[in-house]
């Protein structure tokens, strides 16, 4: 086993972590450019947005496959596979040139994405001992935050001063020297039991736990954060792309920087868990998320970007939270809980521009906080009656 501090350790973690960093840094990169996309093509804010929403809905859908498929098949050369096919779908997209073609590669860019996050947490089960595992998986998941951030600087500088085309080079060429990388860095699996592929169990894993009340609720609470806290990044880069702001797309990139509050969030989440039940933690990551939406109704940018900074760490507190909820409350098949998890985060986040665009179209900007305030006060609730079955079991 992959012991902590050891070279095999330090090689594992970094590929996974440049692993994780490429996966993000692509999801994300479209997001400050979509303002410039709309322009470039002469479609709305909803279309735009598709280019953003299509790759989550594909990476979210795919995540149920990719682990059962990891079971049988292995767990490093599906990784490596499906990286490739990121790095290709980049090429690709660096090309294009009509709307369709880029909504194509897009979200077959998405089922690529998906190999490595259902798959990483597995593979490091299989090879590390106990305490690197622990230490390992927080590293992987500051990985996570910091290609979300990433991308989107990429996309926003690059995009606005070479053009959309080159925002997608440039992804393309961090990319493939990310994959290189994550091949000589990541060892050979050494540890790795081979188990038949039964869709029939499968299915079966996912039905139990799509009627416990205890998992699905926590489902709703992620997937309808995330449906609201990641689309109103969307819209705000309209907002500030017009009168009387007109910032650039680099930045607009540099808006995504208040994602740095949801890693500081995310990590001193289980400390307040220590203190609050899980439930009530939640309740307050969400009010913190309600808080930092009002604010951003201030025509002030400086205050904007406070609200941002807020609905960060509110997100992500309760979104951690709930992730380890799904973990604990699991009776069994506890991958495929959390892999379901995160089907509905992902799915949240390709749906939700849906639902703010008719609030956005009537009243702009305080349409989509209005439309925000309806959804979150839904999931706050929610987290009461997860307390009160929690109280009830205790």
């Amino acid at each position: 086993m992959i012991e902590a501090n050891s070279s095999a350790y330090w090689r594992a973690t970094l590929a996974l972590c440049i692993g994780s960093f490429m996966i993000f840094a692509n999801v994300y990169v479209t997001q400050p450019l979509l303002p410039t996309l709309a322009r470039e093509f002469g479609v709305t804010a909803l279309q735009s947005s598709w280019t953003f929403t299509v790759t989550t809905l594909t990476l979210g859908l795919s995540l149920i496959f990719y682990g059962a498929l990891s079971d049988a098949l292995g767990r490093r050369g599906i990784m490596i596979l499906t990286l490739t096919g990121v790095v290709a779908c980049g090429v690709g997209l660096s090309l294009v040139q009509n709307y369709q073609g880029l909504l194509v590669l897009r979200a077959l860019q998405g089922l690529m994405l998906g190999g490595l996050p259902a798959i990483a947490i597995a593979y490091m089960n299989d090879e590390y001992a106990p305490r690197a595992l622990a230490l390992a998986v927080g590293l992987y998941i500051g990985g996570n935050t910091l290609g979300g951030i990433g991308g989107r600087l990429i996309g926003g500088f690059v995009g606005d001063w070479l053009g959309w085309h080159s925002a997608f080079i440039a992804m393309a060429l961090v990319s493939t020297l990310c994959l290189i990388i994550f091949v000589l860095l990541l060892p050979k699996s050494q540890h790795f039991d081979a188990r038949p592929l039964r869709p029939g169990s499968m299915a079966r894993a996912i039905t139990a736990h799509l009627r416990n009340p205890s998992l699905f609720i926590a489902y709703l609470i992620g997937g309808l954060n995330f449906f609201i806290f990641i689309n109103q990044y969307s819209y705000i880069t309209f907002v500030l792309a017009d009168e009387p702001y007109h910032l650039p797309a680099s930045l607009l990139g540099l808006l995504f920087l208040t994602y740095l509050t949801g890693t500081f969030g995310s990590a001193i989440s289980g400390k307040v868990a220590d203190y609050l039940p899980q439930t009530r933690a939640m309740s307050l990551g969400i009010l913190v998320l309600m808080l930092g939406s009002l604010v951003t109704l201030n025509d002030s940018i400086w205050l904007i970007v406070l609200g941002f900074f807020m609905n960060s760490f509110g997100f992500f507190f309760c979104h951690s939270i709930a992730s380890s909820w799904v973990s604990r409350n699991a009776i069994h098949a506890k991958a495929s809980a959390s892999s379901l998890y995160l089907v509905f985060y992902y799915v949240g986040a390709s749906t939700g521009g849906f639902y703010l665009q008719p609030f956005w179209a009537e009243w702009r900007w305080p349409g989509v906080i209005g439309a925000s305030m309806l959804v979150l006060s839904f999931t706050l609730f929610l987290t009461t009656r997860l307390h009160k079955r929690f109280v009830a079991q205790a």
